[in-house]
């Protein structure tokens, strides 16, 4: 008792009729753990951490009568390996963790007079798992004295049962069953569905098991934008079935989802779409799927603007104003491809607000059409997105189908385009350091455009020295030269007066008082 022991001792003497390990740490029972102790009767191992029950763990234990298991965390036993314990009579397994109990589990255990299953997770299981049982099967044989027979106490209370038609059988085994098996507890409790938990196995009475059908009131449905629809579908099925919508292929989220049962085998799903707009248009299906088989019913939604008037050019068809209607428009943020409007209505807009829907109209504001965007009741912000850069729009904000008024509309400006921008600034730069390249001219190239007279070149040698007596006027008109002249320039440069090769001329002095001509930079030059 409360030891630490972790596995089964392989010390344990041969002749040991009884052992008791309790309050341990087992964990597990492996393949021949009792080996050695084939005379072993009575084997309790209640409130340990036993998981695991190997299909050949009581392998060589014909003579055990008693098998505790109590407090244990088996979610399945091997049933099979009592074959090794023909002569078991009495099995413990109560407060374990077991859901499922298959059709030959007690095949193997002829001469079981105690099984106990309570407190365990078992939720369905079928009568079949007590028709094949040999106890049982003894009973209904009409040969015979019935006194040879020996009771079996049978415990079964204390589990989540699910009474729906899948435990139909269950259930009527259980009232039907007498001596020799007796309950240890015959008033065995519903635990689901809702609507039976709490109720005794003789208080209920289940029907057969059915696929789902699915239905709608109304599977063509036209509606005006902005408002909050719930489309509907009922289902009968038993068991009660999973049910889901789609649209367009996609699985709908499920918080816009609520199922609900409103008979015992009829439940009701519900799908709501909040402030409806055109995009929502189309088919929507609702599924119902158990056990037995699936069904769907599609419902066609088509939403269609709430007015059908005509206006004054570049707006949507709205209605006349309502006196006192009005909506105060402002904007909350803007991007360079959008912005967020918020509004407040006041007024009559404002007296039921949770059955008040409205109208944005978005555009350029040279447009001759303006989009229309429906929002529903409740909500008083709207993002528009993927507008132009550096473009002029107007949105306005109208209450139900009312024309738009003054105070109701805003005109802005969206940004630059940030990327443009990047890329313009680079050019600029591009253009400053090319222009640099081509000012930064050797400084004797620039002295020999300096002196150099226009047209030297095709007069050279003979004209080039008449020019360069013509005064200083002619040599002061020849610094004005620009840039294009420079070419003409370098070349008239390399005359002399005797028409030779030889050193250059310096450059004049420029003369006192004399006005210099304007400095360029790149920047003017851009």
């Amino acid at each position: 008792m409360s030891a630490l022991l972790r596995q089964i001792p392989a010390n344990i003497p041969q002749d040991i009729r009884k052992i008791r390990i309790e309050n341990s740490h087992l964990t597990e029972l492996p393949r021949g753990s009792f080996e050695n102790v084939s005379a072993l009767e009575y084997l309790w191992l209640n409130f340990n951490n036993i998981t695991v029950m190997h299909i050949k763990s009581l392998e060589y234990l014909p003579a055990l009568k008693e098998l505790r298991l109590q407090g244990n965390k088996l979610s399945s036993v091997p049933w099979t390996a009592f074959q090794d314990t023909p002569t078991l009579k009495i099995l413990d397994l109560k407060h374990n963790r077991l859901d499922v109990l298959p059709e030959h589990a007690l095949r193997y255990l002829p001469n079981l007079t105690y099984l106990d299953l309570s407190s365990n997770q078992l939720t369905i299981i079928s009568r079949d798992v007590f028709y094949n049982w040999p106890v049982y099967q003894r009973s209904q044989r009409t040969e015979g004295p019935l006194e040879a027979i020996s009771n079996a106490v049978l415990a079964l209370h204390d589990n989540p049962w699910i009474c729906d038609c899948r435990l139909r059988g269950f259930v009527q085994f259980i009232k039907s069953v007498g001596p020799p098996i007796i309950l240890m507890n015959s008033y065995l409790t519903c635990s689901g569905p809702k609507f039976r938990t709490g109720k005794f196995f003789h208080e209920v009475e289940l029907n057969s098991c059915t696929k789902p059908l699915t239905s709608a009131l109304d599977t063509n449905l036209t509606v005006p934008a902005g408002l909050n629809i719930t489309l509907t579908c009922f289902v009968q099925a038993s068991p009660s079935p999973a049910v889901w919508w789609t649209y367009a292929l996609k699985l709908l989220r499920a918080f816009n989802v609520s199922t609900e049962p409103i008979s015992e085998d009829t439940v009701r799903s519900e799908l709501l779409i909040p402030a409806a707009r055109p995009a929502d248009a189309g088919n929507y299906t609702c599924t119902a799927a158990n056990f037995l088989g699936n069904t769907s019913v599609a419902i066609s939604l088509r939403v269609v603007a709430p007015w059908a008037s005509t206006t004054p050019r570049g707006w949507a068809p709205v209605a006349p104003a309502e006196p006192g209607a009005h909506v105060e428009v402002r904007i909350a943020k803007q991007t360079v491809y959008g912005i967020t409007l918020e509004w407040f209505a006041a007024a009559a807009a404002a007296a039921e607000p949770g059955e008040t829907w409205y109208t944005l109209l978005v555009g350029r504001y040279d447009a001759a059409q303006k989009d229309t965007i429906y929002i529903g009741p409740g909500v008083n912000t709207y993002s528009v997105t993927d507008l132009l850069p550096a473009t002029k729009y107007e949105v306005c904000v109208t209450v139900r189908n009312q024309a738009p008024r003054k105070g109701q509309c805003v005109v802005f400006v969206t940004g630059s385009d940030v990327s443009q921008m990047e890329q313009r600034e680079k050019l600029i730069h591009i253009v400053v350091i090319v222009c640099a390249m081509v000012l930064a001219v050797p400084a004797g190239m620039y002295a020999c455009t300096a002196e150099a007279l226009p047209g030297c070149l095709a007069r050279c040698p003979s004209a080039c020295p008449r020019r360069r007596r013509g005064g200083p006027a002619q040599a002061a008109g020849s610094k004005e030269s620009t840039l294009d002249s420079l070419p003409a320039g370098s070349e008239d440069g390399l005359c002399r007066p005797d028409g030779g090769r030889g050193a250059r001329r310096p450059p004049a002095r420029e003369e006192p008082g004399k006005a210099r001509p304007p400095h360029r930079n790149s920047a003017d030059l851009y």
